[in-house]
């Protein structure tokens, strides 16, 4: 999975396009990683493994890291941990498109996905939700 997020992050620098300009308010980000952690909890069951993110300090990163917190998932962001626990890698996207901000976490089982219109309060599922399942 560790190749899931290197392509992402060359993906981002590629198309020129950084995480942290993606969303411009914490209302948002807040919504769209509240949202994409609960259908995350969905697949993996809530609580059950440390989840290692790239480590990223965008409203969206934040968010989303309090987002799994919040699900009772242990967050460990250098990548490390002392092998006892089951540690789900953790790759993530969210770009502007349309009008609207497309939203994608992939983990080495599932990759879910889904469209967003932003408001001024946060932000709206604006499509349905894209499961793919692997293995």
């Amino acid at each position: 999975m560790a190749s899931a997020v290197t392509w992402g992050s060359y993906f981002l620098k590629f198309r020129g396009i950084r995480a942290s300009t993606s969303l411009d308010g914490q209302p948002a980000a807040n919504a769209i990683a509240g949202d994409m952690v609960s259908r995350l909890a969905e697949q993996i069951g809530p609580g059950t493994a440390t989840v290692s993110p790239k480590q990223d300090s965008s409203p969206f990163g934040q968010a989303l890291e309090a987002a799994l917190k919040g699900w009772g998932y242990a967050v460990v962001t250098d990548q490390k941990t002392d092998g006892a626990a089951r540690t789900v890698p953790l790759a993530y996207i969210v770009i502007p498109f349309e009008g609207q901000m497309l939203a994608r976490l992939s983990t080495d089982s599932v990759e879910l996905g889904r469209a967003y219109t932003v408001t001024t309060t946060g932000a709206e599922p604006a499509s349905a939700l894209s499961v793919m399942k692997r293995g």
